[in-house]
């Protein structure tokens, strides 16, 4: 049975950090969707680049997830944490044990939900102080327990390939890592 996790992006999510995550997903045969927090599959990135995604939030089950995810960018990191469907979903998700993860500045969404208190976390250097009670690390990834956190666009790679470990093994993020010509 293939693993699913589930991506939500809202308006002003960070291009790189949200379709990496997709692409090389799919390439290891996770099923990910990319699920819109507004009531349309139409969002716009951080870039202006206007994208579709596979479904809106209020119309998906969310039951069969294994992992739930979150790109940073600007303004859209503020719209997750303001949504309070998707921080209800989290906290739940959280609160039963299921993996979730974050990157750049939307860390600091977990660490307004009380996930990070004493656990080990990164962010996007101007977002640290914004991480509430974690353990502040400058390393690419950190995982701690069920929560993965990550620095920025620059780590969107070495954040995909971990959370692919995490799923299906570190024998197939070594074999994506090559499929795309990627040094680990």
């Amino acid at each position: 049975m293939s693993k699913k996790v589930y991506i939500f992006l809202a308006d002003g999510f960070e291009d790189i950090e949200g379709l990496t995550v997709v692409d090389l997903m799919r390439r290891a045969g996770v099923e990910i969707t990319t699920v819109s927090i507004k009531e349309t599959k139409e969002v716009t990135t951080s870039h202006n680049i206007p994208l579709l995604t596979d479904a809106v939030f209020g119309e998906t089950d969310f039951s069969d997830a294994d992992m739930l995810v979150l790109p940073g960018g600007m303004p859209g990191t503020k719209y997750l944490g303001a949504y309070k469907p998707l921080t209800d979903l989290l906290e739940s998700f959280y609160n039963k044990g299921g993996k979730i993860a974050a990157i750049c500045a939307a860390p600091t969404v977990f660490a307004s939900l009380g996930f990070l208190k004493g656990r080990k976390a990164t962010a996007y250097p101007s977002c640290m102080a914004d991480l509430g009670d974690a353990v502040r690390s400058e390393e690419k990834v950190v995982i701690d327990g069920n929560v993965t956190t990550s620095r920025g666009l620059g780590t969107a790679i070495d954040f995909s390939l971990s959370l692919i470990a995490q799923l299906l093994g570190e024998e197939k993020a070594e074999e994506i890592a090559e499929s795309i010509v990627y040094g680990r």
